[in-house]
């Protein structure tokens, strides 16, 4: 059961049925009903006509629904006088409201009003802690005179955004109102808070303006607010809020910065100038600037900002007002042409005051203006001065001889002959005939820089010329004493060609003496034949014991020339050089050559006198003598036409005269080295046979027995015979070489050489000849190692049966591996095992062993073959077990395997006996991926598929082997098997990942319905890459997309299901992929998927994708395929982001739609939209709400005019009206009232009056009025316009009045501190003296300050700007 009570009846009900009023006023009371006015009022009455006013306010307090608490009751109150000694009624009432409550909006002015007045604020605080009062905005007012913080808060209470911001703005807490303005929403009028700020506090409206400027965006623009600055002349302050605003150097702030630098520039340059020099502005008018920077004086700023030459060249001139440094600085910017053009403008205007700066700036930009273009310049003004300051500190730098040239031809012309000497003795570079040409035009009273220049570059001879010709002889004597005496000798040669007198020349070379090279000196004089002009000179460096040869050749030459016993000189004399002085003496006298040639040991300069004058016998005697094989290879050489002759007097003469045997040994070597076998013979025979010194000679007669070897064969066999003493090896080897096998067979057997002898007959001796004359000798020497040789010999010729015997007679098993290899190849067992048997007991090698082992298998002797390998031995028995294998004796193999336990070469050689079984059980005990592979393929191939499988077991278990087990299986076709043997592998302790993707391949290809299942199973244990692409080419779409995913390539995974959507597109999981997919395509790929074949998804599809998708790119693709309508919920749910694309789709929606309502939400939250195109498109539309949302658009854009005409067609006068009004266009709004006088509208012209007010000019309003008889509608215009005119006047004479009273105020001021200072100046001592006057000081000393530079003090701007204003 649900009772509700009528509260508006209960009341009425018991005051009128029940008739008992206290009742039911003692009701209304209780519960604060209402229906009790009536009850409450004659009682209130009733107390006050009785003065009773505490019990009237408790009744006003206490009455229902406060139908006391009003205006007029406080009003009376206020109205009833105060006795003395009691509290006022109107106190008592506020008292009793207190008590019983919160006060409302008036009371609590009221109460405030009276408390202010009585100066008692901390009752208001007390009120205010307690919330006992009602914030408002009249509370607040009287509370700020007397406590501006507590009317802060009671403003802010009452949301006063208005007052709050102003308050803030006036303490300069603007971070404080930006934040309070955010909170409540609330925009500030910014404009008129500057505007205020300007007029009382300008440091406060700068801190403003920054503050403004730092929102995002700025309510106000800069310029308006740079503009409000400028209007008041305030340049510091503008330019104090401009510099941070500024910092930035943004292209948008071009204007700005060209204003902050104009304004300086004309008011303050120094301040401009400081801007500049920061460097914090880029954009501002370059050209502008460097106007002003010129007419203020900048001419540095000037060129800085200058881009024509023109400009350039007119401001470069100034150099008395531009810092030289600055200037120089100033040409590294310039191109080459423009800084070689401004260098010729400030020679050009003043080259003498210029010059300095000129060549500074040549030094400094040397690489960029290139020094032969300055050079050029500098000698266009004939500037040697210049150029010789320029090019002193270019030259160290410089490789051009040209700048060294000018440099050295500047510094002579300026009379710096020091610098010309140091230049051209340092200097390695310049060009010295140019040179040396230029300084003998000169002729410098100073020649050492011509001699340094001739004596650097050998120019002696045209030095001596200039110098003798200019008759400098002591420059002569101090070159080659002092500067370089080694050139004296040309100097010497020089003089003799000038015909200089000989006693000059004689003086100048013994004043250098020892320091005077020889050589050149004999060779100058010897050319002009004046040779015995040294004489003296000669045989004064002797006397002092010099031994130079060249000395001792120049005074042979002379002694030879005198005929003065030269044989003596050449003979005794130690010094001279024998080749020299010898070809010196060829022509005058060839046996004064021959000594000093043989002398000197000159061989071929010997041989050759000797040869042109046909002294053989002089040079047979030195050939023998000399003992020099070269030598002997130079006179023996087959194209010396006088060899025949030399031979001839060496064997008859010079060797027969020797008893030197070195000698004989020399020329016999030679005679051998030159092929002359003959003459060597016919040589050797003579004084070996001939019973000569030399007959016993081993050597001879072994050079006999070669040579005869060599030359005629059919005399070795008589001298093998006749001599002894030879050396038989040698020999013999020689003979075998020359193929004398016979002669060689003698040697050897006469010295006892049998192995070389029997080697001679079975290598030499053809046919069984040879074999059979080797055995003979064998079996008559019975020497082993001749049948050691015998038997390789047999070997070598394939006799092996011999061969073996005659090993076993040598009893030589050295040659076992040949042996064995050679009975092989011949299949010769039986002998071989007797031969190795016999080799065993020689030799302890395995390999012997191990091939009597193999050979014994061979032999089928299985049972001896037991026999050998349980008793001791050295074979390698797994090796006789693999050639046995490999041969196929299976039977010796397994015997052999089973002896060493080679299990896995036993399983295969059971396998090839068909005991798989066995096998199996040797593989395991093998346990090797080959082994078990052989096995296993065998199994396969025998059909023993049981067998295979736990062969297989043991081999998928090895990674590296598994794709091997499986290509063989699939290519036996056995896919059955195969996949029965993987599917066991899955459950294996050592099963690996290549099992598991293995079996997803294998079932890809052969068994698809259980591909998906093993991935959902195994996915974490499976190679998907691999996988990846066998389902790829098994088209298993769905089962690659599931990869894909799981593998984390979710842009293939979407792509395959995209591509492949009958079988792989699920739309849930496609939405979980698409939001992970990294190529943003993909997403528009998708949407266009959606499109195509799942249209009503693609919201949903939108909306996991909104946070990554581009929205212009979505709108775009969704208009050109005509489907906007079906994203609309996409595009509702996006709109926040505020993108044009959206915004402009949106309304597109709508206005389609016809959904005005819709179109101005949008447009009023959203604003990021071409308004211009919507108005356009709205204008023409058949609805007029849609035409006025186009005004709207109009207006907002501050296209008044249109927003005007557009709502004067649709008659929305009042739309029209309004826009007037905001555009503050006084044209427009005459002519919209002209438009309503025209229409005769009078109530819109009275409208227009009020709404236009502040921009309708009277007289306008009056004329149109009175012409159109509309006077009655304007004249409330026409009464508040006087009332407003009437104000300005009353506050224009106020003004007036208080300035007058001001200025008295003043006067008697200074009357008063006048009399003071008169009076105290009576006190001041008499000699001190009066202060400097300063103009203007009266004013400032009546203002009480004194005047400072510029316009700003310490402190008011940034610190990188305070200095400039100081």
């Amino acid at each position: 059961l649900h009772v509700t009570l009528n509260e508006g009846a209960v009341v009425s009900f018991v005051s009128e049925q029940l008739n008992n009023l206290d009742l039911a006023l003692a009701i209304a009371q209780r519960g604060n009903l209402p229906g009790a006015e009536a009850l409450v009022m004659p009682k209130f009455d009733s107390l006050f006509q009785q003065g009773k006013y505490k019990e009237a306010a408790e009744l006003a307090a206490e009455s229902p629904q406060g139908t006391l608490r009003t205006r007029e009751v406080v009003a009376r109150f206020q109205q009833v006088p105060g006795q003395p000694g009691q509290t006022p009624p109107l106190l008592q009432y506020f008292g009793t409201l207190l008590t019983k409550g919160k006060l409302n909006d008036f009371e609590s002015v009221e109460l405030a009003r009276l408390v202010v007045s009585q100066n008692k604020k901390q009752l208001l605080e007390g009120w205010l802690g307690q919330d006992q009062l009602e914030p408002s905005e009249a509370l607040g007012d009287i509370i700020n005179p007397v406590d501006p913080e507590m009317a802060l808060k009671v403003y802010v209470k009452a949301k006063a955004s208005p007052k709050v911001v102003q308050m803030l703005a006036e303490r300069g807490e603007f971070d404080k109102m930006v934040k309070y303005s955010q909170q409540v929403s609330y925009t500030p009028d910014y404009l008129f808070l500057l505007q205020k700020l300007l007029q009382s506090d300008p440091q406060a409206a700068v801190n403003l303006a920054t503050a403004i400027s730092a929102m995002t965006p700025p309510p106000v623009d800069m310029n308006t607010m740079t503009d409000l600055f400028l209007q008041r002349n305030m340049i510091k302050e503008a330019t104090e809020f401009l510099l941070p605003m500024l910092k930035p150097n943004l292209p948008e702030h071009a204007s700005l910065q060209t204003k902050v630098l104009e304004i300086n520039l004309i008011a303050f340059p120094n301040v401009a100038e400081a801007i500049l020099a920061n460097g914090m502005f880029t954009h501002y008018d370059r050209p502008r600037i460097a106007q002003l920077c010129e007419k203020a004086g900048l001419y540095m700023k000037a060129l800085q900002h200058y881009t024509e030459l023109t400009d350039i060249k007119r401001v470069v001139v100034n150099t008395h007002a531009i810092e030289p440094q600055s200037l120089v600085e100033f040409f590294g910017t310039l191109s080459r042409e423009w800084a070689l053009e401004c260098l010729k403008e400030l020679l050009t205007v003043n080259m003498r005051q210029n010059l300095q700066l000129v060549v500074q700036t040549a030094k400094e930009y040397t690489e960029q203006l290139k020094a032969d273009a300055i050079i050029e310049l500098l000698e266009s003004f004939k500037s040697y001065e210049g150029l010789y300051f320029y090019l002193g500190s270019y030259l160290a730098f410089s490789e051009d001889p040209e700048v060294h040239f000018k440099y050295i031809e500047a510094a002579a012309k300026t009379g710096q002959i020091k610098e010309v000497e140091r230049v051209t003795r340092e200097s390695t570079v310049f060009d010295p005939e140019r040179t040396k040409l230029f300084l003998m035009e000169a002729k410098l009273s100073d020649a050492r820089p011509l001699i340094n220049v001739c004596d650097r570059f050998d120019l002696i001879p045209d030095l001596t010329n200039y110098l003798y010709s200019n008759n400098m002889m002591r420059y002569i004597e101090g070159y080659v004493q002092k500067v370089n005496p080694s050139n004296t000798p040309l100097v010497v040669g020089s003089l003799l060609d000038l015909e200089c007198t000989e006693d000059f020349i004689k003086n100048l070379i013994l004043s250098v003496r020892s320091l005077l090279p020889v050589e050149p000196l004999v060779a100058e004089c010897e050319k002009r034949n004046r040779l015995k002009l040294l004489t003296n000179f000669l045989e004064h460096l002797v006397s002092e014991g010099s031994q130079d040869p060249h000395v001792h050749n120049a005074l042979g030459k002379i002694i030879i020339d005198s005929n003065n016993n030269p044989e003596h000189f050449l003979t005794t004399n130690p010094y001279y050089d024998s080749e020299v002085v010898g070809k010196y003496c060829e022509k005058r006298d060839p046996t004064l050559a021959c000594v000093a040639f043989k002398r000197g040991q000159c061989d071929m300069e010997l041989v050759d006198i000797t040869n042109r004058n046909s002294l053989f016998k002089v040079q047979a005697r030195y050939v023998v003598e000399r003992m020099d094989q070269p030598l002997w290879e130079t006179v023996l050489d087959v194209e010396n036409p006088h060899r025949r002759q030399l031979i001839d007097q060496v064997v008859s003469t010079a060797l027969p005269e020797s008893k030197n045997p070195e000698q004989v040994s020399v020329t016999v070597k030679a005679f051998m080295n030159a092929e002359l076998p003959n003459e060597l013979i016919e040589l050797l025979e003579k004084i070996v046979l001939q019973n000569s010194a030399f007959s016993g000679n081993p050597n001879l007669q072994n050079l006999l027995i070669l040579t005869a070897i060599k030359a005629d064969k059919t005399r070795v066999m008589d001298y093998i015979n006749r001599l002894e003493s030879f050396d038989g090896p040698a020999v013999g080897d020689i003979a075998v070489g020359s193929e004398l096998y016979e002669e060689a067979f003698i040697i050897f057997k006469k010295f006892d050489q049998h192995v070389p002898a029997v080697k001679v007959l079975l290598d030499n001796i053809a046919g069984e000849e040879g074999a059979s004359r080797a055995l003979e000798y064998a079996n008559k020497v019975e020497k082993e190692e001749v049948w050691s040789v015998l038997g390789g010999a047999q070997l070598a010729k394939g006799d092996v049966g011999s061969a073996i015997t005659s090993f076993i007679k040598a009893n030589d098993a050295s040659e076992y591996a040949a042996v064995v290899d050679a009975a092989k190849n011949l299949d010769c067992y039986e002998d071989l095992v007797k031969y190795l048997e016999m080799s065993r007991k020689k030799l302890k090698e395995s390999k012997i062993d191990t091939e009597l082992l193999y050979a014994l298998a061979k032999t089928n002797q299985l049972s001896k073959l037991e026999e050998f390998i349980s008793g001791p031995h050295t074979a390698n028995i797994q090796n006789a077990g693999d050639k046995c294998f490999e041969e196929g004796l299976f039977e010796a193999a397994k015997i052999l395997y089973s002896s060493v336990s080679a299990w896995g070469g036993l399983a295969s050689t059971l396998v090839r006996l068909h005991q798989f079984q066995q096998a199996v059980e040797a593989a395991r005990r093998a346990n090797s991926s080959k082994t078990w592979k052989e096995v296993c393929f065998a199994c396969v191939e025998e059909g023993e598929f049981r067998l295979a499988q736990l062969c297989g077991l043991n081999i998928i278990v090895q990674a590296d082997e598994l794709e091997e087990i499986s290509d063989f299986y699939q290519a036996k076709g056995q896919f059955e098997h195969l996949l029965a043997l993987m599917e066991s592998g899955l459950g294996l302790e050592r099963s690996h990942m290549g099992i598991f993707t293995e079996l997803g391949i294998l079932y890809a290809k052969y068994k698809p319905e259980k591909l998906m299942e093993h991935l959902k199973l195994f996915a974490t244990r499976i190679n998907i890459p691999k996988l990846i692409r066998v389902c790829e080419e098994q088209q298993h779409w769905k089962e690659l997309a599931y990869l894909y995913i799981n593998y984390d390539e979710y842009d293939n995974a979407a792509t395959i299901m995209m591509q492949h959507s009958p079988t792989a597109w699920e739309h849930v999981l496609f939405k979980d992929v698409a939001v992970k997919v990294a190529n943003v395509e993909i997403y528009y790929k998708a949407l266009q998927h959606y499109l195509d074949e799942h249209p009503n998804l693609i919201n949903d599809l939108l909306t996991v994708l909104t946070a990554r998708v581009d929205h212009s790119r979505v709108v775009d693709l969704m208009r050109k395929m005509e489907h906007l309508p079906l994203v609309r919920p996409y595009l509702n749910a996006v709109q926040n982001s505020n993108t044009s694309a959206v915004n402009e789709a949106i309304n597109e929606l709508c206005i389609q739609e016809e959904d005005a309502e819709a179109l101005r939400t949008s447009i009023d939250t959203y604003d990021n939209f071409d308004q211009i195109a919507l108005a356009y498109k709205c204008e023409s539309h058949s609805l007029q709400e849609f035409r006025r949302i186009a005004s709207y658009i109009y207006k907002q854009n501050q296209r008044w005019r249109q927003s005007v005409d557009l709502s004067k067609k649709d008659n929305l006068f009042k739309d029209a009206m309004e826009t007037c009004a905001q555009s503050k266009d006084r044209e427009l709004a005459e002519e919209l009232l002209n438009f309503f006088v025209k229409e005769g509208k009078k109530d819109c012209f009275a409208a227009c009056l009020f709404t236009c007010y502040d921009l309708l000019r009277p007289d306008v309003v009056l004329e149109m009025a009175w012409m159109n008889g509309m006077n009655d509608f304007a004249m409330p215009f026409m009464i508040q316009c006087m009332r407003d005119l009437t104000n300005k006047m009353d506050t224009l004479m106020q003004e007036k009045e208080d300035r007058k009273i001001e200025a008295q105020s003043q006067k008697e001021t200074a009357k008063e501190a006048e009399a003071q200072q008169n009076m105290y100046a009576q006190l001041l001592p008499p000699a001190l003296p009066a202060a400097p006057y300063m103009p203007g000081q009266e004013q400032y000393m009546q203002q009480g300050q004194m005047p400072q530079q510029g316009y700003m003090q310490q402190g008011q701007m940034p610190a990188q700007m305070q200095q400039p204003y100081m």
